[in-house]
């Protein structure tokens, strides 16, 4: 068994649309990123990497490079997935708590377990998303950006 963590955040931007857990949510701001800004399954990645011992997604996929500019995060997902298996590693489960003042997120939690899930190659009970807030405290209580914590367990070789 291995395990793994991972965090990400990123402030908001307007203009952008709001991508979380693979789920666009319909919001006045999206986040700031190379990428979609998915913190959510940047965090997951980051986990994932860790757990297998193979960095970050910055070393994976570093937002220097043009090929990232824009690129849904599903993508990067289903990359690292498939560099786990190709280690004989699967994932027994995953936590992921998302902290954001806004937008409310209960009405999203399923399709984003249902996402996540599909593109890990595990069954959507093994996929935990959690969200709260930061009591307005904080740059998330403020609602200047989101952040998005993982932990992941692997099994295999």
């Amino acid at each position: 068994m291995l395990i793994g963590q991972g965090i990400d955040a990123h402030r908001f931007e307007p203009g952008r649309r709001l991508v979380l857990g693979g789920v666009e949510i319909a919001h006045d701001q999206g986040l700031a990123a190379h990428s979609d800004g998915d913190v959510v399954i940047h965090a997951l990645c980051d986990a994932l990497l860790g757990a297998a011992g193979l960095g970050d997604i910055g070393h994976h996929f570093p937002d220097q490079d043009a090929a990232y500019a824009g690129i849904d995060s599903r993508i990067l997902l289903r990359r690292v997935t498939d560099a786990l298996a190709e280690r004989g590693l699967a994932v027994q489960n995953a936590d992921l708590t998302i902290t954001a003042q806004a937008p409310k997120l209960a009405p999203h939690i399923a399709a984003m377990r249902a996402t996540l899930a599909g593109d890990l190659g595990c069954p959507p009970a093994r996929v935990n998303v959690k969200a709260t807030t930061t009591e307005r405290m904080g740059f998330t209580g403020r609602g200047e950006g989101i952040a998005a914590f993982a932990v992941v367990l692997l099994d295999g070789a």
